[in-house]
This record gives C-alpha cells, structure tokens and sequence, in this order.
C-alpha cells in the first residue's frame, strides 16, 4: 500500500499483533478522563468507588474485546463503524446513527481538549490560548494529518511516559513518606476514604461500568482498531488492554493518598497538580508533565482521526464519490476546522473544572442495545432502532428533577432496551404469521 494511499490514513501501513494493539488500546483509552475523574471518585466513593472505576474501563474492553471477534467475522470488509451502520441501517437510521455519531464525538473531542486547558493553566503560567495553540497544532499534525500510521509511531513513547509515570511516581512518595503514615494520615483527615460498606459506591459501580461499555461500544477509534488487529488476536488484545488499564486509575488513586493524608483540600480536580509542589526532583516533574500531555495528545489524536475518517469516508463520500486527492485534502480542512473550533471554544470557556464522568453518560448507556441489535442482527433494521437511544436519552434527562444521576442513567438504559425488545417481538410475531399464512 503507498503512503499517498488514503487506506494509509486510515488503517496505517500493517495490521497488528496483541503487542502493539493493547500499546495502541492504552494510547486511546488513558485520556483526560482518567486523569481527573480519578481524584473525583476516590473522594467522593472512597476506595471502593477507585476500584470500581478501574473496573469500570477494564470490563468495557474485556466485554466489547468478545463483540470484536463477531465483528470481523460478520464485517470484514469494513473498516470504521459507519461503514457497518450502512451495512446494518435503513438509509433514514444510518444518517440518524451517524448524527448521533458526530454530536458524542464533538463532545468526547471538547472534554479531552477542556481537560488539556485545566491541565495546561494549572501546571504552566501560561495563557490557555497559548498554550492550547501548540497542544493543538501537535493533535493535528498526529492524528489529523499524519493518520494512523503517525498514531502508530508515538503510540508506544505514550505508553512508556504513562507507565513511567504512574509506577515510579508513587514509589518515590511512599519510599519517602511510608507507607503507614499514609494510611494514618487519611484515617485521621480523610476517614470516609477508607469505608468500604458504602452503599453509593455499590450503585457507581454498576452505573459506571454500564457507561464504559456504552463509551466503548461506540467509539469510532477502538472500532477502527478491531479491524487493523490481526482477528485471531482481538479478544486477548482487548483483554490485556483492559487489565492493564485497570492500574492506571489504582496508580492515579495512590498519588491523590498520598497528596491529601494528614491535611485538607480546597479543589478535587487540583489535587494531582498539587503534586508539582511535594516533588523535589526536576525530573519526576518532567515526567509527571509528559505523563499528562502524553495520555490528552494521544486520546485527542486517536479521536481527531476517527471522526476525520467518518466525516470523509461515511459522510462526503457517500454524498458523492471523491478522488484520493480530495479525500487527502479534505482530511487537512476538516481536522483543521476542528483543532480551530476547539482552540476558540477552550479559549472563550475558562478553564474552570467540569464534571467529566458522568456526562452524557445517559446517551451512552442508552446506545448499549441498539448497538448490540446492529451487530448481532441479521436483518436491515429501521430508523426506530437508534431513535431508541435518543428516547432513552431523553427519558433519562426527564428524570433528572425527581431521581439522582446515577439511576437517570439506569432509566435510559432500559427504556431503550425496552423498545428495542418491542421491536424484537414485534418481528419475531410477525414472521411467524407470515410463515403460517
């Protein structure tokens, strides 16, 4: 395949072994999310809440890693999601389906560039304009303009800074302050961290884990890895990314210990920043700043191209047939438009912390089983199968004023399962009549 060949954008150059797809996996899913959701969990849910969430990325994987191999053998000449819901949809729900697409893929690019302008104004004394102008321009040039094969090439330095930071950062701390002075300093400020009968944290782990797979199942660049990942390989992939996923947030948990025993706080999303100040050596703090511009710039990236993909691919190329030129140009124009559109709205907003979990966690969950329905199907499915996932969407929202989050994002989940079941015995009904007629 040559370079100048735009299926070299998009699936890169070779397909890969469980190596260097649980390197990419990890490069995708250790985000902005991972990083300030973990400090936010563990005060609010306590310990159980921290292991909860490092479950709740760990069994997303694990479970779509099963759903990976059933679509390679049923889809194996796709290659993005879009390409599938042409496949699976009416023309009238595949133009629904990619809408919804791109609204969840514009929010899920503006909160990883949100947490990059709280990240940047809390550990530089910079302008976020300036500061989000060169993360930006970086997003671009790797995953909006150099396309997977890029991606490939920093996947695994990402990694390695991740890794490097989340394992030699905590031993520094606990070989310096000890390991019982911790646990006593949190008992005695902090005592709620270790109650582990917290009935809340029950109820978050579920919903937690119930969101994560929903964030998985429609995530347009994990999909487009399930079809460059050799398919023998799929499921122990996407097992052992999710296991090692799991130790991220578990690492992110120990440091927040570590910064809060024996004190107080004023600011949940602060607290890893506050970190810069206990570390005495310069390249601890160069290490736990690449860690950060590591796991943002390579979720960024890894999005950036997905979305590109499905705009040119499933959105303008179906509208009307474009040369390799065109497509290579349009790749340029739309990732620019979008690194500009994101640089302007993170530069109006102030970098004030946002409540990163659990939004849009409905619209997730409410995609799990119309999204399980297209591609365990057999059969072309009508526009009433994604329109459930707005209805659950929308059902859940309503329910915001009498019930708390957490079961909003349960009564989306089941009234889109419900008409998904409707439809499911409705057809089922009427094949049989038809059979007997």
């Amino acid at each position: 395949m040559k370079k100048t060949d735009f299926q070299y954008y998009i699936g890169g150059a070779f397909q890969l072994g469980i190596g260097f797809g649980v390197v990419s996996l990890l490069s995708r899913w250790v985000t902005g999310n991972t990083i300030l959701s973990s400090p936010e969990t563990l005060i609010k849910y306590g310990l159980t809440g921290g292991i909860g969430y490092s479950l709740m990325g760990a069994l997303a994987l694990i479970l779509f890693g099963i759903l990976a191999k059933k679509i390679r053998d049923r889809f194996h000449d796709q290659q993005t999601i879009g390409d599938v819901l042409r496949k699976r949809l009416t023309p009238p729900g595949y133009w629904f389906m990619i809408f919804i697409l791109l609204v969840i893929s514009f929010h899920s690019i503006f909160v990883q560039a949100m947490g990059a302008g709280i990240l940047l104004h809390m550990i530089f004394p910079l302008p976020v304009f300036s500061g989000m102008v060169f993360f930006l321009l970086f997003c671009f040039f790797i995953g909006g303009a150099g396309g997977m094969q890029r991606i490939h090439q920093l996947a695994g330095i990402n990694v390695v800074l991740i890794f490097s930071a989340v394992i030699i950062i905590p031993v520094y701390f606990y070989i310096q302050e000890g390991v019982y002075p911790v646990y006593e300093g949190i008992k005695l400020y902090h005592p709620y961290i270790l109650y582990v009968k917290n009935t809340e944290a029950i109820l978050f782990i579920f919903t937690a884990i119930l969101i994560g797979f929903g964030q998985v199942i429609i995530d347009r660049a994990s999909w487009q890895r399930v079809f460059i990942i050799k398919k023998e390989k799929l499921r122990i992939t996407f097992t052992l990314a999710g296991l090692i996923w799991a130790t991220i947030p578990l690492a992110l948990s120990s440091l927040i210990m570590i910064i809060i025993f024996g004190r107080s706080y004023d600011s949940i999303y602060s607290l890893l920043f506050e970190l810069i100040g206990k570390i005495n050596s310069t390249l601890l703090i160069v290490l736990f700043v690449l860690f950060c511009f590591s796991a943002i710039s390579s979720a960024i990236s890894a999005e950036l191209h997905a979305v590109v993909t499905l705009i040119i691919k499933n959105i303008v190329g179906m509208l009307r047939p474009l040369s390799n030129k065109e497509k290579w140009g349009f790749t340029y124009l739309f990732s620019g438009a979008m690194c500009l559109l994101l640089l302007i709205i993170v530069s109006i907003l102030p970098p004030s912390p946002i409540e990163l979990l659990f939004f849009f966690g409905n619209t997730y969950a409410s995609m799990i089983v119309p999204m399980l329905y297209i591609i365990l199907g057999s059969k072309t499915l009508p526009a009433l199968i994604p329109l459930a996932s707005i209805i659950g969407t929308a059902g859940g929202f309503a329910a915001l004023p009498i019930m708390e989050n957490l079961l909003t994002i349960w009564i989306s989940f089941s009234l889109s399962s419900l008409i998904c079941l409707g439809y499911f015995i409705y057809n089922l009904l009427r094949t049989k009549l038809t059979v007997k007629v």
